[in-house]
C-alpha cells in the first residue's frame, strides 16, 4: 500500500503553498521584507512540502503583493550604485492599482534618468532589473485563475506597461497618455485611472 498521499484537490497543493508562504511571511511580523527573507520562506517550503515546495521567488513575491505584503528589489551581486540610493529602492515595486503602477514606473524612469545623467551604468541596470522583477510580477498575477478577472486584466495592463518603458523609456509616458485615452482602455477599465488616485 502507498503511503504517498496525493490532494483530494488539484488546487490543494498550491493554496497550501500559499497559506505556509503568508504565515512564513507574518511571522516575520513586518509591513515589507527583504530579499533574504523571501529566501528564507523559500526555504521552509521545501523543508515543509519537500520536492512539492520547490518555488520561485518571484511566485512567492507575487503572494506576497496580492496580500499587501511588499517586497524590497534586491540589488546586484556586484556593487556600483552608492548607499545613499538605497532608500529609493525600497518599496519601489508596489503597484495594486494602476494608479499605483503608473507612479512606480514615474520614480523608475526618475532614478534611471539620475543614473544615466550620472553616467551609472550600474544603477541603470539595476532599474531594468527592478522593472523586469515588476513585469514578472504582475505576469503571473495576470496568469493567476483563482485572482479575479478585473484584477488579472489590470495585472495585464501593467505587465505591458513595464514591457514597453523596458523597450523604450524615452517614449513611454506619451505612449501611456495615448494609451490611456485609447477606447480598448476605456472600455476594460471605464473607471481609467481617476477613482484610484
Amino acid at each position: 500500500m502507498s503511503t504517498h498521499r496525493t490532494p483530494a484537490h488539484p488546487d490543494e497543493a498550491s493554496r497550501t503553498k500559499k497559506a505556509l508562504i503568508l504565515e512564513a511571511a507574518r511571522a516575520f511580523g513586518k509591513a515589507r521584507l527583504t530579499p533574504a527573507e523571501i529566501e528564507q520562506i523559500r526555504r521552509q517550503l521545501i523543508a515543509r512540502l519537500g520536492a512539492g515546495g520547490k518555488t520561485s521567488e518571484d511566485y512567492i513575491g507575487s503572494v506576497l503583493e496580492e496580500a499587501g505584503i511588499r517586497v524590497m528589489p534586491s540589488k546586484p551581486s556586484e556593487g556600483g550604485v552608492p548607499e545613499e540610493y538605497d532608500e529609493e529602492f525600497t518599496d519601489l515595486l508596489h503597484f495594486s492599482t494602476l494608479a499605483d503602477a503608473e507612479m512606480c514606473l514615474v520614480r523608475l524612469d526618475e532614478l534611471f534618468r539620475k543614473f544615466q545623467s550620472q553616467r551609472l551604468r550600474a544603477g541603470e541596470e539595476r532599474v531594468r532589473e527592478v522593472a523586469r522583477l515588476g513585469r514578472r510580477r504582475a505576469e503571473m498575477i495576470a496568469r493567476n485563475r483563482k485572482v479575479e478577472a478585473k484584477k488579472r486584466a489590470e495585472k495585464e495592463e501593467v505587465a505591458r506597461w513595464f514591457g514597453i518603458w523596458l523597450e523604450t523609456p524615452d517614449a513611454f509616458f506619451d505612449w501611456l497618455e495615448v494609451r490611456k485615452q485609447s477606447p480598448e482602455f476605456q472600455k476594460t477599465f471605464p473607471s481609467g485611472l481617476e477613482e484610484e488616485i
